[in-house]
């Protein structure tokens, strides 16, 4: 299968490229500049893996949170896409990754170490000023990839940054499918799997579509975390396949 060799190639070379944009083209441009290369370099890098993006809905202008399900290490990519001044909370250790985490520093990733709660009381804060400053913040409630079929419990804490400040909340359902699935099993990145390992299976896969839903946005000002928590759950679980 020649195919799956020449997306790996393809996939090296594009983040080697995303290193040099981060490190050489960022401090020269404005923020609309690098809204516009962070959109170019993920739609590109799914292309490179020969996944087809399909959205349905629009986000709103301004500052936001994205609350969407998670999947992939392709789910980034795939809301920058669409959103790319979208900034995300992710766990801390992406910093330890090589190349990757030179590309997540140039997105402005908020960093969270996932054991601490101090930390997780820092990082609502660190969230709660980039939304006062007009930013979008993304996160992924689930804490971890799932499999697709069903949606994790999500974790309430990091929407009180919107409650905080009376930012709209914004959900996202994400969807892999392939010819003969609903749910592709190439796309799930789950247990032990390593990040080459998948790189590799997706390589390797035919019609990968990724559908992105962009579901209504709802104001939080006033709500209980824990409730906003589980209603966008219900949105997102509505919107994906029963």
């Amino acid at each position: 299968m020649l195919r799956a060799p020449w997306r790996v190639a393809g996939v090296l070379l594009h983040g080697l490229r995303g290193v040099v944009m981060a490190l050489w083209i960022f401090p020269r441009l404005d923020a609309a500049g690098r809204h516009r290369r962070t959109r170019w370099w993920a739609a590109t890098m799914l292309r490179c893996l020969g996944i087809e993006l399909r959205v349905q809905g629009e986000f709103r202008p301004g500052a936001k949170l994205i609350v969407a399900n998670h999947l992939s290490w392709l789910d980034i990519m795939a809301i920058h896409s669409v959103c790319p001044e979208a900034r995300f909370v992710s766990k801390a250790d992406v910093r330890q990754w090589p190349v990757a985490n030179r590309l997540v520093d140039a997105a402005g990733t908020l960093y969270l170490e996932r054991e601490s709660k101090r930390d997780a009381l820092r990082v609502v804060h660190r969230m709660a000023e980039a939304l006062q400053a007009g930013d979008t913040v993304a996160v992924f409630p689930e804490g971890t990839t799932g499999d697709g079929r069903e949606l994790l419990p999500f974790h309430a804490n990091l929407l009180q940054a919107a409650i905080a400040t009376g930012a709209p909340v914004q959900a996202v359902a994400l969807r892999y499918a392939e010819p003969g699935h609903a749910v592709s099993p190439s796309a799930t990145w789950i247990g032990a799997e390593t990040l080459a390992a998948n790189v590799w299976k997706l390589a390797r896969a035919r019609g990968v579509v990724l559908h992105l839903t962009v579901l209504p946005a709802e104001a939080s000002a006033h709500a209980d975390r824990r409730a906003l928590a589980a209603r966008l759950r219900e949105q997102i679980a509505a919107a994906l396949p029963g």
